[in-house]
């Protein structure tokens, strides 16, 4: 072999003249060298590690005949508006090929609020459909045999009514427990991590996941009680490294929870399921979809299973939504191609492939089309099916496997070393080290380090217009809630409030499982505002703090022109005004998912601003006595749930009413272009979309408030 290598090398040194031909071995963002040549060499020792199909460690698959024998499930996420206008949607993709549903619920259903509180105004209906009663339920699956399709849930925090309600849904269908297939997410730990659409604090969240593990497990065996979830951590900016080790930590943490409670862990670990993110870095993502089944078939050893199930890890994976760009977006369908394939080569068991415009806004029927079409073209026009792991043995995918699953195992080590994962989510660690993983790539990017075509690269100057799906919130809003009125008029109130009361009592002892109670509750047409109240009664809500990282944007900019010009301009409004200038960045209404406005927190505060991050969930009133208590010169709103133009206004409103309309208003994030100018309309200074370089927004800022 040296022979060959030296030849190799000298002819690779003779085609680069001057150039080292060390410079052709890069670091990955999660540290890992890529050389630019692997051989034979890079394979020894790995055999026992790469095995075969469908036996342990099952690197090359779960399942001995993978594809060859069933296709993966296609799936499509989504849910918007009213129950019957998801309805409608889901009909039409089981008609196109659609082979299972999964259902998006929107922020105040996350939320557990009922449409009518006065906490979700901006969010009914607008980035998922609105559940409030079983009547919802069952309006969203009408003519959709549950006997037949399986149904996957993204559901968390108030997964306990939602549960119920799906429950009672199809027994009002006529299909037992039995019969039902499906997931529910169920995943708590990493919305304390990352995307926040949590209810309770994290002690009586884990109970919660627990009861629902336990009672899917003793009574609905075709369905999956936990879909254990990495996607959110790679959207909110986590490394292949990050998201591969922090998932693995969170489904063990789960495994003991269960065995500690005195279940057997071959009763309930074989229908545990996992959920990863599938972004643009091709061969990392086949890698971290093979590391992640060697490592839970490793780490699983620990509980001792006697069943070889127990040890399989099962994924769903889904494109990302982050790497969608709104600038030239049709690059987009290459990008989620792309990645759909990669979840393929890597083994995935059921697939989600974004609409490419779901940078810009909700998936039209024909963007949703697309979607699901480019999967079934991979599938049917491939062949890329028609061998068992294709990749298996390859000399770069073999050795990147192995190098992702010894830094995912000191990662797990450091997770260990504080008590396990919900100790380190307590400590804040994962969310940390995201966190500056996130404001890494972000400077990365705006630097050019890492190219996007359309975005930093290859840039249009005329963008083509897109049609976006627009929900009227309002509309929605008052439906649901003469649909919540008029289920209260037809229910006996007496036996709600004893279920209520029984669910509040259970919540109490830890011997009592919820799930149980609230199905009883669901069943005379309890709310799901009224269930997540009942049991907040004894957990309450919790309150996460606000805390943003500073130095590391700066870090990746040393000796950086640019950066040190804007940071100038800072310093020079300081000089002219007598302090820095000021902004608060906040989060409205219910959308938990902060990568944005933490990205814009920590470099503008590398840049010289001074930085007031808001709390999460803040209403516009709230958010607007935030601002004029401290005296900012500007809000910026980061908005990803589709509710900007409801919010938005009604910020602008409320700083007036506060007396501080001089207080400039900023926007960001997923607003569809033909926004802008209702917003601009209302009073919003400037308008940032997805893709927008930091320090060009930043001049942006300073000079709308110089105004």
């Amino acid at each position: 072999m040296k022979p060959i290598l030296d030849e190799w090398a000298r002819q690779a040194q003779k085609e680069l003249g001057n150039k080292s031909l060390d410079g052709l071995t890069t670091e990955s963002i999660e540290g890992i060298a890529i050389r630019p040549l692997y051989t034979a060499a890079d394979l020894e020792q790995l055999e026992s590690h790469i095995g075969m199909p469908g036996i342990h460690p099952f690197v090359r698959g779960p399942y001995a005949t993978m594809y060859t024998n069933r296709m993966w499930t296609v799936r499509q996420y989504a849910g918007f508006s009213t129950a019957q206008e998801s309805n409608a949607f889901y009909k039409q993709a089981l008609s196109n090929g659609q082979r299972g549903l999964s259902v998006a619920f929107d922020l105040a259903t996350h939320r557990g609020y009922d449409s009518d509180h006065p906490r979700v105004v901006g969010d009914v209906g607008k980035a998922g459909v609105a559940v409030d009663t079983v009547e919802d339920m069952k309006a969203l699956f009408e003519g959709i045999p549950l006997k037949e399709i399986s149904v996957s849930m993204t559901m968390n925090g108030a997964v306990i009514p939602i549960m119920a309600m799906f429950i009672v849904a199809a027994e009002e269908q006529s299909v037992g427990l039995d019969a039902l297939s499906g997931t529910i997410q169920n995943d708590i730990l990493k919305e304390f991590m990352v995307r926040n659409t949590y209810i309770y604090p994290p002690l009586p969240s884990m109970r919660i996941t627990a009861d629902v593990i336990e009672f899917a497990s003793k009574y609905m065996p075709r369905f999956n009680s936990i879909s254990i979830s990495g996607y959110h951590m790679h959207e909110a900016g986590a490394t292949a490294v990050q998201e591969l080790a922090f998932t693995i930590a969170d489904g063990l943490e789960y495994v003991r929870t269960v065995v500690q409670r005195g279940m057997d862990v071959d009763a309930f670990a074989p229908r545990l399921s996992f959920f990863f993110a599938v972004g643009m870095n091709f061969f990392m993502e086949i890698a971290k979809l093979r590391a992640a089944r060697r490592l839970w078939a490793e780490k699983m050893s620990e509980f001792k299973p006697g069943k070889k199930e127990s040890t399989i890890l099962r994924t769903h994976c889904q494109t990302s939504g982050w790497s969608l760009a709104a600038q030239d977006p049709y690059n987009n369908v290459v990008r989620t191609t792309i990645e759909a394939m990669a979840a393929v080569l890597g083994g995935t068991q059921s697939l989600h492939t974004n609409s490419f415009d779901e940078a810009l806004g909700l998936p039209t029927q024909d963007s949703a089309r697309i979607a699901r079409n480019t999967q079934l073209i991979i599938a049917q026009e491939s062949h890329v099916a028609d061998v068992i792991d294709p990749l298996g043995g390859s000399y770069f995918v073999e050795s990147l496997t192995n190098s992702l699953v010894k830094a995912a195992e000191s990662l797990l080590d450091e997770i260990e070393s504080y008590g396990g994962m919900t100790k380190a989510i307590l400590a804040g660690i994962p969310k940390m080290k995201i966190e500056e993983a996130s404001a890494r790539r972000q400077a990365r990017i705006d630097r050019s380090i890492e190219k996007i075509v359309g975005v930093n690269a290859y840039a249009v100057d005329d963008e083509p217009e897109i049609e976006i799906l627009s929900i009227d919130n309002a509309v929605v809003r008052q439906t649901q809630i003469n649909n919540i009125e008029k289920v209260k008029s037809k229910r006996d109130t007496k036996q709600v409030q004893q279920s209520l009361e029984a669910l509040t009592e259970a919540c109490r002892s830890d011997d009592k499982n919820l799930l149980e109670y609230a199905i009883e509750c669901a069943r005379v047409r309890a709310t799901l505002g009224e269930i997540s109240e009942a049991m907040a009664t004894v957990f309450t809500r919790y309150e996460a703090g606000t805390v943003a990282i500073e130095g590391v944007f700066s870090s990746e900019y040393s000796n950086d022109a640019e950066f040190a010009a804007v940071h100038a301009e800072v310093v020079r409004f300081e000089q002219d005004y007598g302090r820095r200038p000021r902004i608060l960045v906040v989060k409205l209404g219910q959308d938990g998912h902060d990568r944005g406005a933490k990205v814009i927190a920590t470099s503008f505060a590398d840049l010289g601003f001074d930085v007031d991050l808001g709390p999460l969930f803040s209403t516009p009133q709230e958010a607007a006595r935030l601002a004029s208590d401290n005296d900012v010169h500007v809000v910026g709103v980061s908005s990803q749930a589709a509710g900007h133009l409801t919010l938005i206004p009604q910020l602008i409103e409320a700083l007036k009413a506060e007396g501080a309309p001089n207080i400039v208003v900023v926007a960001g994030g997923v607003i569809p272009t033909k926004d802008y100018k209702v917003l601009e309309s209302a009073g919003v200074a400037c308008v940032f979309g997805p893709g927008t370089n930091i320090l060009k927004a930043a001049k942006q800022v300073l000079a709308a408030i110089r105004k």
